[in-house]
């Protein structure tokens, strides 16, 4: 656990927004296991393998992410992410606590695979979020530092877990946690 000390955000509300970084682990400790039962869940695991079996190049991949990045406007693509049946079944997932504020799964490579709110880009497997949770293959859990969302004016942490079918990693989902309501 990274012991630092306190950190302070907004200004004229400092006073209530202070997080003491030390805590957020343990605060995260009970949701963990109910965030890594999503990497099961059939409704995502299959649009995974769905996505896994189209054998898009990582050239492919980058390709769209840069267009993902260029984009100022959400794109029909995005659109199709943010609105499929993985997408609706995330929604879901993320509605069933307050501080859940943003859910996105990858394949095999780190490419999204449905999502509930616009990422910064595309492709996630240059990310620790991916690498870390896909771990090769091996599964894992990845707790990001907490850091200000200035779209979501919240203190968030994501936590990131592997997708398996039948035991095996296939991807991975990242759940962003807004440590302020948690």
């Amino acid at each position: 656990m990274k012991k630092i000390a306190k950190f302070v955000v907004g200004v004229g509300l400092w006073a209530a927004s202070v997080i003491a970084v030390a805590e957020v682990p343990d605060a995260l400790n009970p949701i963990i296991p109910v965030i890594e039962s999503w990497g099961e869940n059939p409704v995502l695991v299959a649009a995974v393998i769905a996505q896994n079996e189209k054998n898009v190049s990582l050239d492919e991949i980058k390709e769209l992410d840069a267009q993902w990045q260029a984009a100022s406007d959400l794109t029909p693509f995005m659109r199709d992410l943010m609105q499929n049946e993985a997408a609706r079944e995330l929604v879901t997932l993320e509605q069933t606590e307050p501080y859940f504020l943003e859910v996105f799964v990858m394949d095999n490579q780190g490419a999204l695979v449905a999502l509930t709110n616009k990422t910064s880009d595309y492709w996630q497997g240059d990310e620790a979020k991916w690498q870390k949770s896909f771990n090769n293959g091996n599964a894992a859990v990845h707790i990001s530092d907490v850091k200000f969302d200035d779209s979501a004016a919240a203190n968030l942490v994501q936590v990131s877990v592997a997708v398996k079918s039948e035991g095996k990693v296939i991807g991975a989902l990242t759940v962003g946690v807004n440590v302020d309501e948690l």
